[in-house]
C-alpha cells in the first residue's frame, strides 16, 4: 500500500467511529421513545429497534477489524492496531453498560418509589463516563501515532 491508502484507510476509520457515536444516539432516542409508550410498552417497535442497532454495531465492527488487520498485516502498523483493538474492547464494553443503563431507567420508571433504581442509573452514568474517557485517549493515541507520518 502507498501512502494515500494509508490516508484513505485512516479517514475511513474515523468515518466508522462517527457512524458508531450516530448509531448511539438513534439508540438513545429509540429507548427514549419506547419509555414514552410505558406502562404498556411496545416492545416489539423496540426489539426491531435493538434488531437495526445490533446489525449497524457489527457492520461496523468489521469493517474496523478489517482496518485493523490492514493496519497489521499490510502497512506493518501494529500500534495502530494495538489501539483499535483497546478500542472495539471498549467499545463493547460501553454497549453493555448503555444496554445497562436502559434495563435501569425502566426500572426506575416502573418502580418510581423504589430509589435504589436512581442510585443504579448513577452508578452507571459514572461508568460510561470513564469508559468515555478511556475512549477518548485512545483516539487521541490514535491520532498522534497516525500523524507521526504526516
Amino acid at each position: 500500500m502507498v501512502p494515500a491508502d494509508f490516508k484513505a484507510l485512516i479517514q475511513r476509520f474515523y468515518h466508522l467511529q462517527a457512524e458508531r457515536v450516530e448509531t448511539y444516539r438513534l439508540f438513545e432516542e429509540g429507548h427514549e421513545a419506547y419509555l414514552r409508550t410505558g406502562p404498556h410498552y411496545d416492545f416489539d417497535h423496540y426489539r426491531q429497534l435493538v434488531h437495526e442497532i445490533t446489525q449497524a454495531f457489527c457492520g461496523i465492527s468489521k469493517e474496523v477489524l478489517e482496518i485493523k488487520g490492514s493496519l497489521h498485516n499490510d502497512l506493518d502498523r501494529p500500534d495502530l492496531s494495538e489501539h483499535i483493538e483497546k478500542l472495539q474492547s471498549k467499545e463493547k464494553q460501553k454497549l453493555e453498560l448503555t444496554a445497562k443503563l436502559q434495563l435501569a431507567r425502566q426500572q426506575a420508571q416502573d418502580h418510581p418509589e423504589d430509589e435504589d433504581c436512581q442510585e443504579k442509573i448513577q452508578e452507571i452514568k459514572h461508568e460510561i463516563i470513564k469508559n468515555k474517557e478511556a475512549l477518548s485517549e485512545i483516539m487521541q493515541d490514535f491520532k498522534y501515532d497516525s500523524e507521526e507520518c504526516d
